[in-house]
């Protein structure tokens, strides 16, 4: 017979994998204009609203793994977590910050080329997903598609730690409120809310971390400006509302992708 568990852990895995990739290609325009609006060469100057699908080969080939990666490690801790159920906010935060540091081994690589993409940081060299992805493994090595890693990191354990808990949160005021699980569409419109939140609090960590991955300077040969010089050099420079470029786009396009991601999630899950 099956462990059951097992079972359950497919499900999250296929749950996560389909509500992954329907939201990135559902919503990559929308992506498109927010990295070009951080761009440092100006949203113009990368493109404008020119070629909007550029670099969606690489989520393609990402968004499935990363979102699955994510959503096991997600459940398993929270099946697992030796932590009493009155401190669920602690677990969520620590289920998704742990989920988000294993799915980015995944999703950073694809960021990468994505990214450059996105902005024609290549030019007419990086005509596709995978001419960019040879151009990043030629020019920096492997560990040129870790390139901002880090930043992701500091990004996502925020974004997370906002977004999970005030999603569990909506759903159990909603189970309090009709005396029942909450409905798919219901875990969609909590998913909207919450990351929409977390979307727009976390925006200047999402700018740092566009500019980092599209910074192409060989860190073997010079030495490249830490995460806190370069917040400091674009709030110097720029003014700090360049700090929230792309805000609205990022919030509109995780606030409407937080519905689909959720939403499919606990349909599948519920199946």
């Amino acid at each position: 017979m099956a462990n059951p568990h097992s079972y359950g852990l497919s499900r999250h895995v296929l749950a996560g994998g389909l509500a992954g990739t329907s939201v990135d290609l559902l919503f990559f325009p929308i992506d498109t204009v927010k990295t070009r609006l951080q761009s440092p060469q100006g949203f113009v100057r990368s493109g404008g609203f020119k070629g909007i699908y550029k670099g969606i080969g690489s989520v393609v080939v990402g968004s499935a793994p990363g979102a699955a990666a994510f959503f096991s490690t997600y459940d398993t801790i929270k099946r697992h977590t030796p932590l009493e159920p009155h401190l669920a906010p602690l677990t969520h935060i620590l289920a998704a910050s742990v989920g988000e540091v294993v799915a980015c081994l995944i999703r950073v690589p694809t960021e990468v080329v994505k990214t450059r993409m996105q902005t024609l940081a290549y030019g007419t060299q990086g005509h596709s997903s995978w001419s960019a992805a040879k151009l990043v493994l030629s020019n920096d090595g492997w560990r040129g598609f870790y390139r901002g890693f880090g930043i992701t990191i500091m990004r996502e354990i925020p974004f997370t730690s906002i977004q999970f808990p005030l999603y569990e949160l909506l759903k159990v005021q909603i189970a309090k409120q009709f005396g029942r699980k909450p409905h798919a569409h219901e875990a969609a419109i909590c998913g909207s809310i919450a990351g929409g939140f977390a979307a727009a609090a976390t925006t200047p960590l999402d700018v740092l971390k566009t500019r980092i991955m599209l910074d192409l300077r060989d860190p073997t040969k010079e030495k490249l400006p830490s995460v806190s010089t370069r917040l400091r050099g674009i709030y110097t420079s720029e003014g700090v509302g360049a700090l929230f470029a792309g805000v609205v786009p990022r919030t509109l396009w995780i606030s409407a992708g937080g519905a689909v991601f959720l939403g499919v999630y606990e349909w599948v899950v519920g199946l």
